[in-house]
């Protein structure tokens, strides 16, 4: 693997692969310890994608991943081989701005990668491994929040040892397979031979070498003293205790216990055996042999302590749980509730246990429960995200409501091994909500009055003052058009809202087009295209510009006479909308007219000063063509700024 130049590893990359290598786990079948921690830490994170990846020679290959839907990547494109180079991990807000990654292809291209931040998994002598990392397709300039930067850190800790676990599983089932295969071909094995009566242990080289005795001596036996005294003295009296249980007993003899030699080296030793008797039940011999199970040893006492590590790091991760302001709960593959952090218990009050399964739903306010179990089944049924509101039983007795979410987690076959879920309290969120709407349905309803107040002392105005009845008219039918707008757009209760359908560009046109129907009903100005989500800052703009381009055409356009027609066409167009208003039919035209009016200036500053885009009019013979283009987002710019949050 070749570094960056300028980043230069304080480790050997040849012990590094041969450390890597040493936990047999590059290329091995998913496992669920380590989809279940992938999970969790992008869940915590608020990532859409979480890896648990080992950076290979040429290669970055997933132990687990969420997100991907691949085991591996060429290390050309890897964000995790700078992180090696870090002294814990990485964090890169924005890639795209990133000289070390401006121009990777994951970057760049369709998968738009914006946000990483890893933390290394380490071997006991520092020589780093891979990463546990979330990434994201947007940028977070701030980086991840204290609670998830202990989730990562914990986290990681924990993949290394379920890696430290399973090679030290793996070790010991290697060196079982070694003792049962060196015992089948009697490699590694010491024999002895007891005569009890003479008290006289003939052995073989092997065993003597064991048990510091001279191969001669042993050939020619000697006493049992001479080979008990190379027992480790802690372990001297239950040998002998296990000895005697043999000799009164039924004779089988089996032990494991340690010799030192005369240097002071200590092995381990298993040792079986078995104690004939004569016609009266006198022990006369005691054959057996022992084999070296020190590295079995040695590998069960690293399991223990791998498993102590393992046990203060899930603790660690009970307190991580627990710290979280959500209540966590986590199910089987079909549904069954086993798991619910501290939040739950504190924020229902029920008893430990007590909610596991499906009595859950009995949390629930009778009126949610049905909907709940519904949503909950089409979830265990599709695998779908689950996300539903509903109200839940607090302590005080009250219910509360609640956002409820959860995700699948699935093996390579695509089964379902786990469901990961949480509750957020939004109860108060809810009741801002609803005092927010009551307001602003007041407020808008206040506004409604205004405009009908303006058109009443406008048209009071005219009855005073004949000489403006033509600019009152004109003032009139603007205000109406406003008014028409904002009634389209206005905070609406469900049985104040339009009749005109769901809130889009095609919609509101319609609407605001009625007045320019033929005696039959029929609409004269034609609208067709690509629809668009429309919203209440545009409203005005767009109701100004059109109420203007109908009324002028009443007046001297299309629509003046019989014969004329109005066709509107809309098209997105990548990140812009065009809007083209053709006029056909109506008055032949020679030309631009020589003075520009007030409603002309007035649709110009709709376009180009409050939706950001730009007319153009194209006066023909046959009718006056005006198209619009504006941004994409210019017709609903709520939604555009909510989306980029």
């Amino acid at each position: 693997m070749t570094y960056p130049d300028a980043e230069c590893p304080q480790w050997d990359e040849s012990e590094r692969l041969a450390a890597l290598r040493d936990y047999g786990i590059l290329d091995s079948e998913r496992e669920a310890a380590f989809d279940d921690l992938a999970a969790l830490v992008a869940r915590i994170c608020e990532t859409p994608i979480a890896v648990v990846n080992l950076i290979d020679a040429d290669r970055q290959w997933f132990k687990a991943e969420v997100g991907l839907g691949v085991r591996e990547t060429p290390l050309e494109t890897s964000f995790c081989a700078h992180a090696l180079l870090q002294e814990d991990g990485m964090v890169v807000p924005d890639a795209s701005v990133d000289p070390r990654f401006d121009g990777n292809p994951l970057v760049t291209g369709e998968a738009h990668l914006r946000f990483y931040a890893g933390r290394l998994l380490k071997t006991r002598d520092g020589l780093p491994l891979g990463t546990l990392c979330v990434l994201d397709t947007e940028p977070r300039p701030e980086g991840l929040n204290e609670l998830q930067e202990m989730a990562l850190q914990t986290l990681a800790g924990q993949v290394m040892s379920q890696m430290e676990l399973r090679r030290a599983l793996r070790q010991r089932d290697e060196s079982e397979n070694a003792i049962r295969r060196a015992l089948e071909a009697s490699n590694y094995v010491g024999a002895w031979d007891w005569d009890i009566v003479a008290d006289r242990v003939v052995a073989d080289e092997r065993f003597a070498a064991v048990f510091g005795v001279d191969p001669a001596v042993a050939r020619a036996g000697a006493p049992i003293i001479a080979f008990t005294g190379a027992v480790d003295p802690d372990d001297q009296e239950r040998v002998q205790a296990e000895i005697d249980t043999a000799l009164s007993g039924d004779g089988a003899f089996q032990s494991e216990y340690r010799v030192r030699s005369s240097e002071g080296r200590v092995r381990w030793i298993a040792a079986r055996g078995q104690v004939y008797f004569d016609d009266h039940g006198a022990p006369t011999r005691f054959p057996g042999i022992v084999v070296d199970i020190t590295e079995r040893k040695q590998a069960d006492a690293d399991l223990e302590a791998i498993a102590a590590r393992l046990r203060a790091s899930e603790a660690q991760f009970r307190v991580l749980a627990d710290a979280m302001p959500q209540m966590v709960w986590s199910t089987r593959p079909d549904g069954f509730h086993d798991y619910y952090n501290a939040r739950w218990y504190e924020f229902t009050g029920v008893p430990a246990g007590s909610t596991d399964g499906e009595g859950w739903n009995d949390m629930f306010h009778p009126d949610d429960q049905t909907r709940a179990w519904e949503r909950w089944n089409h979830s265990l049924a599709t695998g779908e995200p689950y996300e539903i509101e509903y109200r839940l039983k607090h302590h005080s007795g009250v219910y509360r409501w609640t956002l409820g979410r959860a995700v699948a987690i699935r093996n390579d076959a695509g089964e379902i091994t786990r469901w990961f879920g949480t509750c957020t309290d939004i109860d108060d969120l809810k009741r801002l909500e609803q005092g927010r709407e009551l307001v602003s349905q007041e407020l808008s309803h206040r506004i409604k009055n205004i405009f009908a107040v303006i058109t009443a002392l406008v048209a009071l105005s005219a009855r005073q003052y004949p000489e403006a009845r033509a600019f009152s008219t004109s003032l009139r039918t603007r205000i109406t058009a406003l008014a028409r707008a904002h009634e389209f757009v206005r905070p609406h209760t469900e049985t104040s809202r339009p009749t005109v359908g769901a809130t889009t560009l095609h919609a509101f046109l319609s609407d605001l087009f009625k007045a320019y129907a033929d005696d039959a009903g029929r609409s004269r100005v034609a609208i067709d295209g690509d629809d668009a989500v429309f919203d209440d800052q545009a409203a005005t703009s767009v109701a100004l510009l059109f109420h203007e381009l109908a009324t002028n055409a009443a007046k001297y356009g299309a629509l003046s006479n019989d014969a004329g027609k109005i066709e509107l066409t809309t098209r997105a167009d990548g990140e812009r909308f065009v809007l083209t208003w053709t006029e056909t039919g109506g008055p032949p035209l020679s030309g631009p007219p020589t003075t520009t009016g007030f409603g002309s200036s007035l649709a110009q500053l709709s376009v180009e000063g409050q939706l950001g885009g730009r007319l153009e009019r194209q006066w023909r013979a046959e009718g006056l063509k005006i198209v619009v283009d504006l941004p994409s987002t210019a017709l609903s710019r709520r939604r555009a700024a909510e989306k980029a949050l």
